[in-house]
């Protein structure tokens, strides 16, 4: 099976090595343009997929956007069975989707129709759900609308952060991908549409959604603190100023001070007061 991977952070790469570990003829790789780094951002950086896609030895075309007739030309010339995307960051054309055989497959991650979008694991740990999963579906132009192949669940742990759920649902996604493939070669899967009535969204992180209100509860604002966790992280005004946080939890003890009122800072980090206690 000839696959063209479209991929670009961290989450990606445990899909791309597990596609080469099962023998699958991964033609290519599409990944985001180099960026820049530093504070002269006069040093480009690869992303994550392009270096292993280097360290492979594959083929990396690196477009500015997925479109144009030249670009088209490049993946005529693949003779693609099937694209895999997982995590690329650019909505395809329906005519980059349509082209391979057997079309575009991605891995989302969260168990839809609930959470599509950009941010579905840090939506998971921001609304406190007790499990999320994976999902394998047939790509269509509509966000995170295709139909269904398949979906791995898992709970979320206590205390949990946004980058340590990530690392776990990157590696289920590899392989509920590799399983889902093996049954579109033997003809056995059964796609089903997902129902958009039970649809959520998870949008784009932003500063503003990442800012900690302290009237919300202890526990909501532990939630909203490991959801940002590690990138681009919660921030929160503590007696003036702005500052990052991270790794909140619960405390043991409650308080009768003021919602964001610093009640103590040691080793262990930064003890705030939050609404109801």
């Amino acid at each position: 099976m000839r696959v063209l991977f479209w991929g670009t952070p961290d989450f990606a790469t445990a899909a791309l090595r597990a596609l080469i570990g099962e023998g699958f003829d991964v033609v290519g790789v599409v990944t985001q343009p180099d960026k820049p780094v530093g504070r002269s951002r006069s040093k480009l950086e690869a992303s994550p997929v392009k270096v292993v896609a280097e360290a492979e030895g594959i083929a990396v075309l690196q477009p500015e956007k997925p479109r144009g007739d030249d670009f088209l030309a490049q993946l005529r010339a693949l003779t693609l069975d099937v694209n895999i995307v997982v995590a690329y960051g650019h909505i395809l054309p329906k005519a980059v989707i349509d082209l391979p055989r057997l079309g575009t497959l991605n891995i989302h991650a969260s168990l839809l129709p609930a959470l599509r979008g950009a941010a579905p694991i840090q939506a998971a740990i921001r609304e406190g759900l007790g499990e999320t999963g994976v999902t394998i579906m047939q790509m269509v132009p509509q966000l995170d609308a295709g139909p269904i192949l398949l979906q791995a669940r898992t709970p979320i742990v206590a205390d949990e952060t946004a980058g340590e759920l990530a690392l776990r649902l990157s590696e289920l996604g590899a392989g509920a991908l590799i399983e889902a493939l093996a049954l579109v070669e033997l003809g056995l899967a059964k796609p089903q549409p997902q129902d958009d009535s039970l649809a959520t969204y998870a949008p784009k992180l932003t500063r503003d959604t990442a800012q900690v209100d302290w009237t919300r509860s202890a526990h909501e604002v532990g939630q909203h603190v490991r959801a940002y966790d590690p990138r681009p992280g919660a921030w929160g005004r503590v007696n003036g100023a702005e500052v990052k946080l991270f790794g909140g939890r619960v405390a043991p003890r409650g308080s009768t001070r003021e919602p964001g009122d610093v009640i103590a800072i040691d080793a262990e980090g930064m003890l705030v007061a939050c609404g109801g206690g």
